[in-house]
């Protein structure tokens, strides 16, 4: 059983416009705060875009994000779960970036989730660009490489941009794996699509087996098809989901840096979470939402829309470790 002081804030109580937002208006936590020893899954903001190589503006997701986030409730209706009787959630907080350094703000978020896997809080996190992933990864995966679940409709497999630099949001998942942060042979993308500079990417990830289904696989096959491979190859060990919310069409989701048409409606950019029930997960996180771009906030209210459909497959997955 939770403890109550876990919940969130009712909107029987206090209007949703009401009060100081977090995430899913769930008590607020730092480090300090004792009772962050309780908490099961921690929610955390990572407002850094210092990866990005053509549109910024993923720095402002988190605080658009927790703000739309009082709209969510308490249960998914149609899983039937209800992640904050299931576990202890909690918002805590954002990783203080350095604006102007990429090496010293990924060392600060490998830092803060170093405490985190200490303290055995599993992270969801609301980025960011997608190279807040890797310093992520770093934390998590210190003990063994993970397999990675990668929504996306880019690689983000490059090796270097702009004559060799190393880290962009077109790399990390590269350097993950050159790092032993993830398994490629438990290691799949889904959604893949768009123009493309050239087939490097492709080739180093089949290279090395990495499993790549192209948006056309995935509405040629179907969802359900689809995603029972993606449990297959991840297995039972632990892994990690990582969902660009660029992998969603842009009719739906135009507030991203790098948007490619050709994608998943709204809908079934829930699905397709929905059928990570089971997997041994041990994180998550949405990332690319960028506000400058989308004024009428459809792209985060559908990026905190996800995220509540990740914490259930968390909850899910903290629960049955125990």
């Amino acid at each position: 059983m939770t403890n109550p002081f876990f919940q969130p804030v009712s909107a029987m109580e206090l209007a949703r416009f009401a009060g100081v937002p977090t995430f899913m208006r769930l008590p607020g936590l730092t480090p300090k705060d004792d009772r962050i020893n309780e908490v099961d899954i921690g929610i955390i903001g990572i407002p850094w875009d210092g990866g990005t190589t053509n549109r910024p503006g993923a720095r402002h997701g988190p605080r658009q994000l927790r703000d739309y986030s009082t709209m969510i409730r308490a249960m998914n209706p149609v899983t039937g779960v209800a992640p904050f009787t299931m576990v202890n959630c909690a918002d805590l907080g954002d990783v203080a970036p350095n604006p102007v350094d990429i090496e010293d703000t990924m060392n600060r978020v490998t830092s803060f989730y170093d405490d985190l896997t200490e303290r055995g809080i599993t992270p969801l996190t609301a980025g960011g660009d997608h190279l807040t992933t890797l310093p992520v990864l770093r934390a998590l995966a210190k003990s063994e490489p993970l397999g990675l679940i990668q929504f996306d409709s880019h690689t983000d497999l490059f090796d270097s941009y702009f004559g060799g630099y190393k880290y962009t949001h077109g790399t990390p998942f590269r350097r993950a794996v050159e790092e032993g942060l993830v398994d490629p042979k438990r290691f799949v993308q889904v959604g893949i699509r768009g123009t493309a500079y050239n087939t490097e990417d492709i080739d180093w990830a089949e290279a090395q087996g990495i499993r790549i289904i192209r948006i056309e696989e995935l509405f040629d096959r179907g969802i359900d098809d689809v995603m029972a491979e993606v449990r297959e190859i991840v297995g039972t060990g632990q892994t990690y989901c990582t969902y660009d919310i660029d992998f969603v069409d842009p009719t739906y989701a135009p507030g991203t840096g790098t948007p490619e048409i050709g994608g998943p409606n709204s809908f079934q950019a829930q699905q397709v979470i929905r059928q990570l029930s089971g997997v041994n997960l041990v994180g998550a996180d949405l990332v690319e939402v960028a506000p400058p771009f989308d004024a009428a906030g459809g792209t985060a209210w559908l990026g905190i829309s996800l995220m509540f459909e990740l914490l259930c497959v968390l909850a899910q997955a903290v629960d049955a470790r125990r």
